[in-house]
């Protein structure tokens, strides 16, 4: 694999992240070429002011990381990271709703897409696998796919478990080839991110991006 950089979104989401450290992801990626970063909203603004020259998309989170927050809050988020300059929007649904047996994650996912796709904005969806069996991934899967989403996403890395290779290959049999699948949570070796892409992930979201690619250098001239 020659472009493995073009997989990689490059992640900082801890709540004690400094801006020495957002300095360091942006000089990573631009050192990299990774495919994004991805910040909570707060730096957002900053990381595309320095990023604006380059081929890096500004990715952030919302309603993140239960997707407590109702659809009107997750809305005014969307706007607003649009306006600060996300290319890319990462949206956590409404897990309470799903596991209630709502219609409601269908509506607000649709809703959001709506405004992200009239601003030429990436809608990814973070689905929560860990708290999903076979049956309920599935359905998730179809619920974003029929709202119109461009990624789903497995995890915020808030949960017991993140990224599976079983739950990247359940979700490429089940979704279009038209929607992706952004692998994240727990992603720290260049096997597993490898393992995960052969599964059928088009994006690895990972906080390692860096170590990765020197392992996958290292391994290249092994």
């Amino acid at each position: 694999m020659n472009n493995l950089n073009r997989f990689l979104e490059s992640t900082l989401l801890r709540p004690t992240m400094t801006g020495h450290e957002v300095d360091q992801l942006i000089q990573d990626a631009v050192e990299e070429q990774f495919i994004g970063v991805c910040v909570p909203s707060f730096w957002v603004k900053k990381v595309k002011r320095e990023l604006r020259d380059q081929d890096i998309q500004v990715v952030t989170v919302i309603g993140f990381p239960f997707g407590f927050e109702d659809t009107a809050t997750k809305v005014a988020e969307t706007n607003e990271a649009i306006r600060q300059g996300a290319d890319e929007l990462d949206l956590v649904w409404s897990q309470t709703a799903f596991h209630s047996g709502m219609n409601w994650p269908k509506i607000e996912i649709a809703q959001i897409a709506k405004i992200c796709h009239a601003e030429e904005r990436i809608l990814k969806v973070i689905i929560e696998t860990a708290y999903l069996n076979p049956e309920q991934l599935r359905e998730a899967c179809m619920i974003c796919q029929d709202a119109g989403v461009d990624f789903v996403k497995t995890s915020t890395g808030y949960a017991p478990s993140g990224a599976k290779v079983e739950d990247i290959k359940l979700m490429r049999e089940t979704l279009s080839s038209a929607i992706g699948i952004k692998a994240s949570g727990g992603i720290k070796t260049l096997e597993f991110a490898l393992e995960l892409i052969k599964a059928g992930a088009d994006r690895i979201g990972t906080s390692s991006a860096k170590a990765i690619m020197e392992a996958y250098r290292n391994a290249s001239q092994a």
